[in-house]
């Protein structure tokens, strides 16, 4: 069996997302936790390098939102952008959550603040336009068709080429394709995050729409497995996640021996099979594994070349059904898909 390749410098494949026209690097770079909530704010010119390198690398479609920071991590992606990057790479970013000067947050699908939104994100990123602008979570208060028309204007104006969702249901997603084409859907997929298989997923691949997956190495589970409770720092909102509780992960630390013991089979790494699991799920997904570091970015990128056979896949799935990870993905009041259903758009007043 083939093991993962030595050289991070192979060729990263491109796929399609959507049918829109939307091309992006095979594997994506999640860049959240380089300014938030994984601990401290990275020194950015380390950050800068590692945006540059995985650019150089061939992995271009670069993920951020205004959420992240607030704002400074886009405002990291604009100086990583300039000096004739912002050409080489498909930006994404997001808006919807707002944070409030008391701390709480809202989520927003208002009009007038989708382009304030929109409008700031360019600013601070440095850029003409967005080539993906997702809503980063559903406004439950305002019908899906009345956002998705705002972003319809942002799309003609020139403002943005593509649309995404994140986080949304599959009723919801069906709604704002039929207002505009959605290019993109992002959500929360991997070994241990599987929920999205049995609607959202079908959902997606019958409209045609592109699926990005973030998470995809367990917020990085599968990169160290149950140690990384130990090694969490107080700012990180891992510590505050049922799945990394010490009441669950005892349960949880069986599924990455089981996944550590194909590995080594193998000749990979635990996070290489994880990010190669997902890859295998189809030519329309495009993990967005994130890190901080150049060297782990490296070892993300050979995961594309390993091969995982119909058996190992079937290996892998058997132990690591739904109801075989404990505890909940996020902490209560912190929405999901499964919680992110609009009113109908008859219901609107004004409408």
């Amino acid at each position: 069996m083939a093991a993962a390749s030595d050289d991070p410098e192979a060729p990263v494949p491109r796929i399609k997302l959507g049918s829109q026209g939307l091309v992006v690097s095979a594997q994506g770079l999640g860049c959240m936790g380089m300014s938030a909530f994984y601990g401290p704010p990275k020194p950015e010119p380390d950050m800068i390098a590692l945006i540059r390198h995985a650019v150089h690398t061939g992995v271009t479609f670069l993920d951020t939102s205004d959420f992240y920071g607030p704002f400074t991590n886009e405002i990291l992606l604009g100086k990583a952008l300039d000096e004739g990057f912002r050409a080489k790479v498909e930006l994404a970013t997001k808006f919807g959550i707002r944070l409030h000067d008391d701390g709480t947050r809202e989520i927003c699908g208002d009009p007038a603040y989708v382009r304030a939104s929109c409008e700031a994100s360019l600013k601070r990123l440095g850029v003409d336009c967005i080539d993906l602008y997702y809503q980063h979570r559903i406004d439950t208060r305002i019908p899906i068709e009345v956002t998705m028309g705002e972003l319809k204007k942002l799309v003609e104006e020139g403002k943005i080429k593509y649309v995404g969702l994140s986080e949304a249901p599959a009723s919801t997603i069906r709604r704002a394709h039929v207002v505009h084409p959605i290019s993109a859907v992002q959500l929360e997929w991997s070994l241990w995050s599987r929920d999205v298989e049995f609607d959202v997923i079908p959902t997606c691949r019958e409209l045609g729409i592109g699926i990005v997956a973030y998470s995809p190495l367990g917020r990085g589970f599968f990169s160290i497995g149950p140690n990384i409770v130990d090694n969490l720092s107080g700012q990180d909102v891992r510590k505050t996640f049922p799945r990394f509780q010490p009441e669950n992960m005892g349960t949880n630390a069986a599924i990455y021996e089981r996944v550590n013991e194909i590995a080594l089979r193998k000749g990979c790494t635990p996070s290489q099979l994880a990010l190669a699991w997902v890859h295998h799920q189809g030519s329309d997904v495009c993990p967005i594994p994130g890190t901080t570091k150049i060297e782990n970015f490296d070892q993300n990128v050979r995961a594309l070349s390993v091969k995982l056979t119909p058996e190992e896949l079937a290996e892998l799935e058997s132990f690591i059904a739904e109801d075989a990870v404990k505890g909940d993905r996020y902490s209560p009041g912190m929405q999901t898909w499964m919680q992110s259903e609009t009113p109908p758009l008859s219901s609107s007043k004004g409408e």
